[in-house]
């Protein structure tokens, strides 16, 4: 098998409702989603065909609805069911990286933010 190549996508913006505190279940707050696909994308470069590779807009779509159409206390969970469910989807991929930024968590400390990043292999 040849090396896996790469479709990113970055910081896809979210307006969404997770989080332990109550007040994070009412008020909502903004998170990034960032993926890195893997798979080879050998064929789809030669051919120019779609059918060859995983469609970013159906991907990033993925991503979206999970977040914004569910609620989980951790994002640890949100990172967790994204890759499932992505590579459940999507026969060509076979390793996902999700990424979460959360700017705006909850903690009494100054910081930009905080990130959860998983990394999921099909057949793993």
């Amino acid at each position: 098998m040849s090396p896996l190549d790469r479709i990113l996508i970055h910081r896809l913006a979210v307006f969404a409702h997770h989080g332990l505190l109550p007040e994070e279940a009412v008020l909502g707050q903004r998170f990034y989603l960032t993926l890195e696909a893997r798979l080879d994308l050998r064929e789809a470069g030669r051919s120019d065909d779609i059918a060859a590779t995983v469609s970013y807009a159906d991907l990033a779509g993925l991503a979206h609805r999970i977040a914004t159409e569910r609620r989980f206390r951790l994002i640890e969970a949100l990172a967790e069911t994204i890759a499932q469910e992505a590579l459940a989807t999507f026969p060509a991929l076979q390793a996902l990286t999700v990424r979460i930024d959360k700017p705006g968590a909850p903690v009494p400390l100054v910081l930009d933010g905080l990130t959860v990043e998983i990394t999921r292999t099909r057949g793993a």
